[in-house]
Order: structure tokens, then C-alpha cells, then sequence
């Protein structure tokens, strides 16, 4: 009989390097201490306030009718920008899949490094009493399949708002499944729950099968997800409607950039405008871009 591999925790000091050879060999990894005490309290008082204005899901065991959902972090939360930005979250998921492909432009062999996106947010809360989730791959939204395509499209956090332990539904996790291919059916007996005090972080991999635990205890457990994704796949979470122009302004350049305004070198998300193919960040930087999107009408 085998035995189920365990998650490997490493500490806040970890490289970028450790963390991608750990994901890349076990499908995830924790992070202790991910985010500080201060950017900590901070995004729990906006996630709890975010959470306040959900609602329980109806008969979906996917969803959960004893989890509240609270999605439009960027727009909600000013400390997302903390967890999207972190050296070892944003460099491990560059890493992983921003690995260049090959391709002919005529007879010249030219490298393509793939930007990424932020496709989706979300705070998740399990309450007492909800049960197991269906053990899933998240790069299923891509209907992504393995291993035909030979790289990942999806690096993944969960950040604990609480603790997370076995008793409260922490998210179960199973190592090693990211080198299945898709005839293999997920069991929740080669599962194990990703248990980590309040502020530490769990990274895995679009296609590490995972799922919610049962919550047996009698207070809600809280989790924020996102996810980083190749910018060849469509956001799961519409962004540009999610986040609001105004707030999207104040944001950091490269958060701007990561939440889609932004084009590749291989031609994905450019603007036309005077008969010129554009990149749509020049576009969030001048002022007039309401009006260049039609958003508003001009005044001229």
C-alpha cells in the first residue's frame, strides 16, 4: 500500500526557484508567513466586508450551500495588490509559464514568451456544516488537457484568512496529480488537507486535482484565491467589468497590465485606432480613454 506524498511547507525566506521545483514535482507547495501582519489585517477586514454581502450558493455541491462566494477583489480590496504582486507568487507563476515557444515568422525561428493575466478572484468562506467539494482541476475552465499540451496554463493561491486544518475544511490537495492524464478519476482518499496557520499561502498548479474540506467545526473557514493565467486563455472573471475604471487607474502599472490591459508578442488583446494596431495599455495611460473606447461620448 502507498502512501498519500505530504504537501512540503516552506518558509517566508524560500527562493523563487525552491518554490517552482516543489510545484513542478509535487503540483503545490505552502508558504508560511506569506503576506506580513499588517497587509494581513488589512485584507481580512476588506475580505470580511466583501463576504458580508454574499449569499449561501442554492443545491450546487460544486459551489457549496454552505459557502459564501465573494468575487471583484480588485475593485473591493486595496491589499490584493499585496498577493498579485508578491515576489514569490507573481515570479514562481513567470516561471512556470512564461516558458517561450518557437514558432516560424516565414523562414526566421522566433521565440514567443506568452504574457499572464489575473483570471479570476475570489473569497471563499465554508461555513459549519458544508461538505466536500468535487475534487477538480481548475484549468478545466480551459478545457485544458493532459498532457497533450505539454505546459501549465494556470498558477493558483489560497490565502488563508483563518487557519486552515483538517477539522475546517481546509482546501484538500492531492500531490502528484498534475502528471495524471484525464482518464484518471480523482479519489478523495488520495487526498490531504493543505493545513496552514492565518497569512500563509498555498501555490498549485491548474492541473493538480484539489477541492474544499468539510467544515466539522463550529466557525467559518476563509480563503482568498486567484489565479494567474497564460495570456492566451480567456479570463475567467471578466475583469474589465469587474474592476471599475476609476479604481483601475489607481492601481500599480504592472497590476494594470496583469488585470488585461495589456498585448503580447503574439499579437493577443491589441486596439485598433487610426488604422494602427495598438497596445490598450497606452490607452489606460492617457486620460481620454473612456472616450477612445466609446465608453463615453466625447465632447468635440
Amino acid at each position: 500500500m502507498t502512501s498519500t506524498p505530504a504537501l512540503i511547507t516552506l518558509p517566508a525566506g524560500a527562493s523563487v526557484n525552491e518554490v517552482v521545483e516543489i510545484i513542478e514535482r509535487d503540483g503545490g507547495v505552502v508558504l508560511e508567513k506569506f503576506l506580513d501582519a499588517a497587509a494581513f489585517l488589512e485584507l481580512k477586514t476588506e475580505i470580511d466586508a466583501a463576504l458580508a454581502t454574499s449569499a449561501f450558493g442554492d443545491t450546487d455541491d460544486f459551489v457549496g450551500t454552505d459557502t459564501l462566494r465573494a468575487s471583484r477583489l480588485f475593485a473591493r480590496c486595496r491589499r490584493m495588490v499585496d498577493v498579485v504582486l508578491h515576489p514569490l507568487y507573481l515570479g514562481a507563476a513567470r516561471k512556470i509559464l512564461q516558458k517561450p515557444i518557437e514558432v516560424w515568422f516565414g523562414e526566421k525561428r522566433t521565440p514567443i514568451i506568452p504574457l499572464v493575466q489575473i483570471g479570476m478572484t475570489q473569497a471563499i468562506q465554508i461555513c459549519p456544516g458544508q461538505g466536500l467539494q468535487p475534487l477538480h482541476r481548475d484549468d478545466t475552465s480551459f478545457l485544458w488537457r493532459h498532457p497533450h499540451y505539454g505546459r501549465e496554463a494556470r498558477v493558483q493561491i489560497m490565502v488563508a484568512m483563518t487557519d486552515f486544518t483538517a477539522a475546517n475544511g481546509a482546501t484538500r490537495v492531492i500531490p502528484g496529480s498534475h502528471k495524471w492524464d484525464d482518464e484518471r478519476c480523482p479519489q478523495q482518499a488520495e487526498s490531504i488537507p493543505a493545513e496552514m496557520t492565518a497569512g500563509s499561502a498555498l501555490i498549485f498548479i491548474g492541473s493538480t486535482y484539489h477541492g474544499g474540506g468539510t467544515n466539522n467545526t463550529d466557525r467559518p473557514r476563509i480563503g482568498v484565491t486567484m489565479a494567474i493565467d497564460l495570456g492566451t486563455v480567456r479570463q475567467e472573471e471578466n475583469q474589465y467589468l469587474s474592476v471599475p475604471y476609476k479604481t483601475l487607474k489607481e492601481l500599480p502599472t504592472e497590476v494594470q497590465k496583469l488585470l488585461g490591459w495589456d498585448a503580447g508578442e503574439n499579437f493577443m488583446g491589441w486596439y485598433e485606432s487610426g488604422g494602427k494596431m495598438h497596445n490598450p495599455f497606452d490607452y489606460l495611460a492617457a486620460e481620454n480613454i473612456p472616450q477612445a473606447l466609446g465608453l463615453v461620448e466625447s465632447s468635440d
